[in-house]
């Protein structure tokens, strides 16, 4: 999960190196480095510890120069954050930067210790730098020694090499971890994402498993790891640059919950219109078999996409009649879960990077499962394992914390359940009508919401000093408590639990004193007056209630402190209004107690180490 950024061309490579790890310092910021190879200087580097201000300081004092540069910025996994561990790592001639782990590094690291090699970091990433060290001495081409090198790496990885021996190019290899190669004219470059490109080229190529590729400022060159060329056409990336930066916002989140209508209308466009009596879709989901085939739908996931799948899973099952299953894509693999040809597997992945739902994919592909990808990122590793992909189509999301991907997967979600729902003749057009015409006053409705924040804010400055906070909601809004609890604690670090309303007294209203506030969802559903009854429970123990709801009832009032409200819609579509005042609460509350909201301690937006 750590930013990589590569360039090689007619300009000088350290202000576009660090302006791409700007781009990618979602993926780690734990420390940051980059090296160059000059005209009048070999190789160089410089690292430092911490966010990029402190390594653009650093190359203030002791600036690089050079037409070709790699650069880095880090999440650790291996060792501790400190200068040693930063990369690039360095052995003699050559430096390597790293995205992924090594798994069989520690009998690599005795293996070069018994041949003399002097390793200076914990790292598993330097003893890719002295393989390939040993590689040039013996006289092997850059490219021909990363090729010998990646072949006796075990685990996932995405790597770039630079060598004041070949110093007017780059080679880029992966596995398991993304890998985009960006073409200019005159000028090439190579980052883990897409971002880090888009203020110099909107061509890319995206590397598959098991390539490498050779970059000079005049070609790219992309061969398997068995020397195999290989031929693809480049993509051209629509997204507006200007959606990668703050737009006038304080904080990327802030801005990434304002860009929630547009997201909404464009994963509905091109699939439902108003009045549509149908949805529609830019590829054959089920393939040849049509739903009629699948009698199981696994849908794998983690964070808040599994939050998401949950509510997915409540739309599939009512409309569709199929039984869902939501697995964390973590512990999937190691339960032997009943698979086969008939069950349908959805990989849920904002980035579509998340290296333990591509290794639960794996499982599902060698049971025999057709796979689904639910992702935002066109060509990413999970949308190219699968066999269809359904894309949020949402744009760049920089900030750590999901916002817009969350509310346009439940999209995601409902447009699905309604599809096949009607493919199965289990929703009549009409039905199907219905059901579509709430999605498209959703962004207004957000806006709506989205006019209440100075109300939400003051709530905010009132309990952001609390320790601890509970979120409750039943039925389809009990995934909204989980993801307003998991918002809380991942930018303010209050600890924060979500819950079942009805579970609350089996062990969780223990904990409710005058201290602690209760969040609540409860919209005006089926399970209203219980949810109510819940409540009650809250309020005799002290508990300090904040409600979230489209219903203003007199009991309410009477047990609430603050009551947040939002616009009606169709109770399937209820938790992405239930949604937005909990990521305004939990924005206003890291704001309050000045953590850091973009990039909150020990995260990274792509997870792609298991």
């Amino acid at each position: 999960m750590c930013g990589i950024v590569g360039y090689a061309g007619p300009r000088e490579a350290c202000p576009i190196l660090l302006q791409g790890l700007r781009r990618l310092e979602y993926r780690g910021y734990d420390s940051a480095g980059l090296a160059t190879v000059g005209d009048g200087h070999g190789l160089e580097i410089r690292r430092a510890v911490g966010k990029l201000d402190n390594l653009a300081a650093l190359l203030e004092r002791a600036p690089l120069s050079g037409r070709i540069g790699i650069g880095h910025t880090r999440w650790a996994t291996h060792g501790r954050p400190c200068e040693e561990n930063a990369h690039p790592h360095k052995a003699g001639p050559v430096a390597v930067i790293h995205n992924g782990i090594v798994e069989n590094y520690v009998e690599l690291r005795a293996e070069l210790l018994s041949r003399n090699h002097k390793l200076a970091s914990e790292t598993d990433t330097e003893v890719i730098s002295h393989l390939v060290e040993e590689q040039v001495k013996a006289g092997a081409s850059l490219v021909e020694a990363v090729r010998a090198t990646v072949k006796r790496l075990h685990g996932s990885f995405s790597i770039v090499v630079l060598s004041e021996t070949e110093p007017d190019r780059l080679v880029a290899a992966k596995t398991a971890t993304p890998l985009v190669l960006g073409l200019g004219e005159g000028e090439n470059f190579v980052a883990s994402d897409i971002p880090a490109l888009l203020e110099h080229t909107r061509r890319t190529f995206v590397l598959e498993d098991g390539e490498l590729a050779e970059v000079t400022a005049s070609a790219v060159r992309v061969m398997t790891f068995d020397g195999v060329a290989v031929e693809r056409p480049a993509r051209r990336i629509e997204w507006d640059s200007v959606a990668a930066t703050k737009g006038g916002f304080q904080h990327y989140l802030r801005k990434e919950i304002s860009e929630q209508p547009r997201a909404w209308i464009d994963t509905l466009s091109g699939r439902a219109a108003p009045g549509s009596r149908e949805v529609s879709f830019e590829c054959e989901l089920f393939g040849s078999g049509g739903p009629e085939a699948v009698n199981r739908v696994v849908v794998v996931s983690a964070g808040a996409s599994w939050i998401s799948s949950l509510i997915g899973k409540f739309l599939i099952e009512e409309l569709c009649q199929i039984p869902v299953e939501v697995d964390y894509s973590a512990e999937f693999r190691y339960r032997r879960p009943p698979i086969d040809e008939r069950t349908l597997m959805i990989a849920v992945s904002q980035s579509g990077e998340t290296a333990d739902t591509l290794a639960a994919m794996e499982e599902g592909r060698r049971r025999g499962s057709r796979m689904i990808a639910l992702t935002n990122t066109v060509d990413s590793s999970i949308a190219r394992k699968a066999h269809a992909q359904l894309y949020t189509r949402c744009g760049p999301e920089i900030s750590v914390t999901t916002t817009k991907c969350f509310i346009t997967q439940i999209e995601a979600f409902h447009l699905f359940a309604i599809h096949t729902a009607q493919r199965l003749g289990r929703l009549d057009p009409d039905q199907a009508e219905t059901m579509l015409a709430p999605a498209f006053a959703i962004p207004t409705q957000i806006q709506a919401v989205l006019g209440a924040e100075r109300q939400i804010e003051r709530i905010a400055r009132k309990y952001g000093k609390a320790k601890d906070f509970l979120y409750l909601g039943r039925g389809i809004n009990y995934p909204v408590a989980l993801e307003g609890a998991l918002k809380l604690k991942e930018i303010s670090y209050i600890h924060a639990e979500g819950y079942p309303a009805g579970e609350m007294k089996h062990g969780p209203i223990a904990l409710i004193d005058d201290e602690m506030p209760v969040v609540v969802i409860i919209p005006k559903d089926d399970v209203y007056e219980k949810t109510l009854s819940n409540l009650k429970e809250v309020e005799s123990r002290n508990g300090r209630i904040i409600a979230v709801t489209d219903h203003v009832s007199e009991e309410l009032e009477t047990v609430a402190w603050e009551i947040i409200r939002v616009p009606s819609t169709h109770r399937m579509l209820m938790p992405v209004l239930t949604t937005i005042p909990l990521q305004l609460l939990a924005y206003h509350i890291a704001v309050y107690r000045g953590t850091d909201v973009d990039q909150p301690r020990n995260l990274a937006k792509s997870v792609t180490v298991e």
